[in-house]
């Protein structure tokens, strides 16, 4: 770090020793650029604000109703169309900048300049712009912002109305070719119907649905068939095993043993009253009266049966009712046999069609799936067909986009370029910076040593000693004078600095 120091002060040293070369570099310096900056020509600054509002009233009463065309992308794609070359000729020749164009060499050059010059600019807000213009002439400046400004305002929404125009051409286009569509698709779907009615989907249920119905049907049918075949088998063994005809006696026995049966009842439900009652309950008495009188038609019976010992036929009631029963049965079958019938007809018929119902289906569904994109893309066709048309209506009608003015085209009395002050003070550090770096230059190219240090790294040979210079009155004189001067040729350059500055103010309050 020592060292470091060291070499710094020794370059320091010499640059001093070389100080009037930047005292001369820094005057030549600054009269060259102070003549420079106060000869630079004067630029006035034309500008004006312009307010777009896109916020209408009958944007939030339209919405979902009209397309919505992107106005704030529109806004930006017509700043950026102001610097464009059809825009800078319309400017030229709204300024008469054209006239002063005699060759096409000219006329670029006039066009590239115009455009550099024109600023468009947001201004700190939403669709708030700033259009300026800078040029010798104040009029002039202020005669190309209002013609940017006129184009600006003037370039209506032209371009919107073009595309709703082209699109409502489209769209119409569409719906003829999807109208066309729709029709064949109808046609063919009344044809496809009429070809295989009763075998579409939903006409009694699904092909599948329905022969699963038929095969349950069938064994549900089969089924009772076979149990109604069964009793009738059952009734016709129990037939074999019973007489047509029956002895007088048997049907006498048969009916006194009912009798019995009755008695045995009535005595119980008298055993029972007796518990209850007296013997001269009503009850009990009915209940005797009516046992005395089923023994007595029981005498009667077997005094009958006595009285005819031949013992003449009857027939036999369990026989004829078994004979009933058979022939229910034999009906009950004969009607299960249709139905089974019947069902194995369907079923086959179902079984038989099992290759073309499911192709009949798939076709269906074709033409069903292709009519139903048709229809709904034809619906949507046509509500996107009047939305257009009342896009139009409102572009034509109204105005969705509202220019303001805020500021008109305006020109300062004080130029905007350029900033001499400015320009003067950084010229004044520019030509001391020069000065400073000059006299570094010619240290360096011309070297001196002005310490011990450097006259070792400058020879690499020991040093044994080194020798005093001793002042004199007189050295120290031309010192002191030496250092005057150079300090007056110092300060009067900073004085000139002022003298400049004093002038340039005075100039532009003038102006």
């Amino acid at each position: 770090m020592d060292q470091l120091l060291q070499q710094i002060l020794g370059h320091a040293k010499a640059t001093w020793q070389r100080r009037w070369w930047g005292v001369a570099v820094a005057w030549l310096v600054c009269i060259v650029g102070w003549t420079w900056v106060m000869l630079i020509p004067d630029r006035y600054e034309a500008s004006a604000r312009v307010y777009v509002d896109t916020q209408t009233l009958l944007r939030p009463l339209l919405s979902g109703l009209a397309v919505e065309p992107n106005v704030e992308q529109q806004i930006k794609l017509m700043t950026r169309q102001l610097v464009s070359r059809p825009t800078l000729e319309k400017v030229a020749r709204m300024t008469d900048m054209d006239v002063k164009a005699k060759t096409a060499e000219q006329t670029e050059s006039m066009l590239t300049g115009l455009a550099e010059k024109i600023t468009i600019a947001d201004a700190g807000r939403e669709n708030l712009y700033t259009i300026s213009y800078q040029d010798a002439n104040a009029d002039l400046a202020k005669k190309v912002v209002q013609s940017l400004l006129t184009i600006f305002v003037e370039t209506s929404l032209g371009k919107t109305r073009q595309d709703i125009s082209s699109s409502a051409r489209f769209i119409e286009g569409q719906l003829q070719d999807y109208l066309q569509k729709l029709n064949d698709a109808e046609s063919a779907l009344k044809e496809f119907k009429q070809k295989h009615i009763g075998m579409m989907p939903g006409q009694g249920g699904d092909y599948y649905t329905k022969l699963a119905e038929v095969s349950g049907q069938l064994r549900q049918a089969q089924l009772d068939q076979q149990e109604a075949v069964n009793r009738r088998d059952q009734l016709k063994r129990q037939l074999a095993d019973e007489e047509p005809e029956i002895t007088a006696s048997a049907a006498a026995g048969a009916d006194t043993s009912e009798i019995d049966g009755r008695i045995q009842a009535l005595q119980k439900q008298l055993d029972q009253l007796r518990l209850q009652y007296t013997d001269l309950h009503p009850d009990v008495q009915s209940t005797r009266r009516l046992i005395e009188k089923l023994e007595a038609e029981k005498k009667a019976e077997l005094a009958k049966r006595r009285a005819d010992p031949s013992g003449s036929k009857a027939q036999n009631p369990v026989y004829q009712q078994l004979t009933i029963s058979i022939a229910e049965a034999d009906a009950t079958v004969s009607s299960l046999r249709a139905r089974v019938a019947e069902y194995q007809r369907r079923y086959a018929e179902l079984r038989n069609a099992s290759n073309m119902i499911p192709q009949v289906e798939q076709e269906y569904t074709q033409l069903t799936r292709n009519y139903d994109i048709y229809k709904q893309n034809y619906d949507d066709l046509l509500k996107r067909r009047e939305s257009v048309t009342m896009s139009g209506d409102v572009e034509s009608k109204t105005d969705t986009v509202d220019f303001r003015v805020i500021d008109p085209p305006f020109v300062p009395s004080k130029p905007a370029w350029p900033n001499r002050p400015l320009l003067l003070s950084l010229v004044t550090l520019g030509g001391l910076a020069a000065g400073i770096a000059v006299a570094f230059l010619v240290s360096q190219l011309r070297r001196t040593v002005t310490d011990r240090r450097a006259l070792r790294e400058l020879t690499g040979l020991p040093l044994l000693g080194a020798v005093s210079r001793v002042e004199t009155d007189e050295s120290l004189r031309r010192k002191r004078k030496g250092l005057m001067t150079y300090l007056a040729a110092l300060g009067s350059l900073i004085g000139a600095y002022g003298a400049v500055m004093i002038l340039q103010l005075l100039v532009s309050r003038a102006g």
